[in-house]
Formats: structure tokens, sequence, C-alpha cells
């Protein structure tokens, strides 16, 4: 039987701002070395028991992610089965159950692997040993969790409270399950510590498809009977796979935990199985937690970027552009990005949260979008503006183009500073090379291409009444964008 990694890449890591955005959650960030989350998921199973056969992983995102994550995927060379695109979020009982749809439709039962796209696992070996334990207490027709051993009593997890061991494989014990409890207060979470009889949910979860769907079917019929409406009515869209809206709005959102998992032990909790694992794990879900896994100097500081620190230790400090001098610093988090510089106490991350809620209803757009934003076919930063203009500094892939389009309220300006240019203007196609300039006035139909195998990169200055985004006719586009 195969084993099917389903990898969920949603969720907006709301309190890594300012890194990380709405349209650029922190499962797209390079955090720890050259790769970022997603891609570190992506490879988490590859090198797996060779008697495992591993499938291409299935990716669950949504609509502005799409392109993000394909991309990313193929910088690392990764195919994937399936890009499935969720309307909207519903939570994980219902990601897992459209992925155990989509196993199922492939006329193959096999086991499935639900991985977060955003935590970080740095002993990839012990990882890969407790999944070939969990592939063999699932073939057993057991719902199989595992369970990070706690390093301390923090109320930011949930918590799994373990029973008797049933065995051990791969040097790893299986314990059954006596509950779950979501995110208890400092109290509690310090007497389940004191007990040694709980592990923290890691939200890695493990079955096979059949068996998630009998037990989905069984305990949250609603979810199910949505879930199979919206996958069944559902269409692809040149390489992503769209769920039917409307079916799955109608589908409660709930966890797995909550929707099954915490049914089953009261009801058959000879069901269920937790796996106990040591694996360098972490959900990241504050700056506090980047700083605890990552590597320090001699003062207990992490620094990346241009950064002078002086008489200060145990900080975080990152600079993308700028330098960032900080002196007598002492448990701080500082953060600097191209629009926006956070600095803030080290225990109080997890308030970050509040900032961007605050954002959000302020209507700023730094709470959804850095300074650079990326496209399909590369990206382009905003580096002035004023009334009535803007300049930004496009960058084009090899071998991309932008949609042939036109703009009612606004003329460009195009200069060519790397590369070669394909530009199209209404019937005329004319190759721009460095230094050579071209005018798009209002309503003129127009495409800029990179047809070469070099970077292309051009300074765009817009001008006129409106400069929005959603000022574009797009008439033809790669990408399948309207």
């Amino acid at each position: 039987m195969k084993l099917s990694p389903v990898i969920l890449a949603g969720g907006g890591g709301t309190r890594l701002w300012p890194l990380s955005r709405e349209h650029y959650p922190k499962q797209f960030l390079s955090l720890f070395g050259a790769n970022t989350l997603l891609q570190n998921t992506l490879l988490s199973v590859e090198g797996l028991n060779a008697s495992i056969r591993v499938s291409d992983p299935v990716v669950i995102c949504n609509e502005v992610h799409r392109f993000l994550v394909a991309e990313q995927s193929t910088q690392i060379s990764k195919n994937i089965n399936s890009f499935i695109l969720e309307p909207v979020g519903r939570n994980t009982a219902p990601a897992l159950t459209i992925a155990a749809l989509h196993q199922c439709e492939l006329h193959d039962d096999a086991i499935i692997v639900m991985l977060p796209a955003d935590h970080v696992v740095k002993k990839r070996d012990l990882f890969q040993q407790a999944l070939a334990a969990g592939v063999e207490i699932a073939l057993d027709n057991k719902l199989v969790t595992f369970g990070i051993e706690p390093t301390a009593a923090t109320t930011a997890y949930g918590y799994i409270h373990t029973a008797d061991k049933l065995q051990t494989i791969h040097g790893h014990a299986v314990h059954k399950i006596n509950g779950f409890t979501e995110k208890p207060h400092q109290a509690l979470a310090e007497a389940y510590i004191n007990t040694g009889d709980y592990l923290w949910n890691s939200g890695i979860f493990m079955m096979k498809a059949s068996v998630w769907l009998e037990q989905i079917q069984q305990y949250q019929e609603p979810i199910y009977a949505a879930c199979w409406n919206a996958f069944k009515k559902g269409k692809m869209d040149g390489m992503f796979f769209r769920l039917d809206e409307a079916a799955f709005l109608a589908s409660p959102d709930d966890s797995i935990d909550y929707a099954v998992m915490e049914k089953l032990v009261s009801d058959n909790a000879a069901s269920l199985a937790v796996i106990p694992i040591n694996v360098g794990w972490s959900d990241i879900g504050a700056w506090s937690s980047v700083w605890e896994i990552s590597d320090k100097d001699d003062h207990n500081n992490v620094v990346a970027g241009d950064v002078i620190a002086e008489d200060t230790n145990d900080c975080f400090i990152k600079s993308d552009r700028h330098l960032v001098v900080a002196i007598g610093c002492r448990d701080m988090v500082i953060v600097d990005t191209d629009d926006a510089v956070m600095i803030v106490d080290k225990n109080k991350t997890q308030h970050v949260k509040k900032i961007v809620d605050q954002l959000k209803q302020d209507k700023r757009s730094e709470s959804a979008l850095h300074r650079k934003v990326y496209r399909p076919w590369g990206s382009y930063d905003t580096i002035d503006a004023g009334e009535h203009f803007q300049v930004k500094r496009l960058t084009v892939n090899p071998g991309k183009k932008i949609s042939l389009q036109l703009h009612h309220k606004r003329a460009e300006h195009w200069v060519v500073v790397k590369g070669v240019a394909t530009v199209t203007r209404d019937d005329e196609v004319v190759l721009l090379q460095k230094n050579e300039s071209t005018y798009i006035p209002v309503g003129m139909r127009h495409r800029l291409e990179n047809a070469t195998d070099q970077l292309l990169e051009i300074i765009e200055v817009q001008s006129g009444e409106y400069l929005g985004e959603d000022d574009i006719v797009r008439f033809d586009d790669d990408f399948g964008r309207h």
C-alpha cells in the first residue's frame, strides 16, 4: 500500500508579521536555511523506508497562493500529484475529507498522512522512522496521530493524553489515547506536564483514506456531504482543481480533533493510536518560537541581515534591507522589512496578531501585502508613489509574460534596465534592449514578455487619476486569470 502525503498549505501566519502577510504567509518564507517551510515539508518524506511506496504529494491551498505553491515546488523539482484549491478555509476536517475523496477517486485506498506546510521538523531521519511506524499501525485500520514530547508547560498547543503502550515499532512506542485538550490554561498545562502522560498535539495525522471517510461520514455527515458535493462538482483549471464554491461553503468549519478523534476516544478508543516523537518540531506560532529553534551567537542572539548588536543579549534581530543597530537590548524581537519595522518584547510575541487585526480594521495594505508582490510571471516592487503616479520595478522570469491587457485610467512608461523585453502595443510587437523605453497610453492593449532565458527587469512609471490594481481588463492570460 502506498503512502500519500497531503500538504495543507493554507493559513495566514499572522503572528509572524511583518514578514508573514496574508498574501505571502509564513509557509512561503525561508526562515531556516535556503528552503521555505513549504519546500521542507514537501521534502520531508523523501528517502523514506524503501519498502514504503510514497506517491507525489497532494497540496491543498487557496486561490491567492496557488501560483506560489506551484512555483516553490518547481524550484525544488518536486512533482505534485494535485493542487486542490479551497474557495475558503474550512479547517482541517473538511480538508482531510477532500484529500481522502481525491485518493479514493484514484481507485487506490492509500494511507494518507496530513502535514501542515508551516511547521518545522529539524530531525528528518527520526521523523521518517516515526512515519514508517505509523504506516504499520494505519494498515490495521487505526487512526494515527503524532504527539510531540513536551519541553515546557505551554498554553500555545493542544495536548494529547496518552494511555497504555500498545507496542514498539522501529524504536518508536505506540500508545492508546485517553483524550484531547485544546490549549489549556497555564495551571492545567503545568499539571499535565507533571503527570508525564501528555504530549503536544502536532496536527499530523495518518490513516487509510477509506477509514477516514467512514469515520467522518459516521460522526460529521454534513461535512462529508458538503465535501462530496464540492469534490464531485469541482473542475480542473489548468494545473489546479477547483472545488465547487457553493457546495464547499455548506461544510461546517471543524478540526480533525473535534470532528472525529475526540468522539472516538469515548466510542472506539481501540481505533486510535499516538506515537510520541522528539524530532525538533515547532509550529512556528510566534517570533519567540523562531528564536528558540534558530542557531544563536555567543550572546544568545539570532541575527540576520545588516545588523550591529552591542551589549545585546537573547534577542532576535532581522533586517531585510536597512542597517539595524541594537544597543543594550534584552529579550527583544526586532524585524525590519521594506515597509514596516516591528519591535516587541520576546515574551509578548503572541500579541502580534492584535496588530494585524488592527491593520485589517484600518484597511492598511501592510496586513496583506509586502512592498514586493509576487505574481505567476515574476514580481513587482513599488519603489515610489505620490499623487497620480507610482513607480514599480517589474521582474519577469525567463519564458514568462504578463497578460494581454489594457487600463482605462492610467498610462505607463516602461524602461528596460536588464534583459530583453518583447512588447506588444495594440498590433505592434517590438523588442526593447537595455536602456530602451516605450509608452503605453490609456486604453491601449499591451503585453510584456520575456522570451529569453535571462531575467527581465523594467522600471514602470504609472500616471493617471486612479492607479489601483483593479484597473485592468485581461484579454489573454497564460495563468487562467480573468
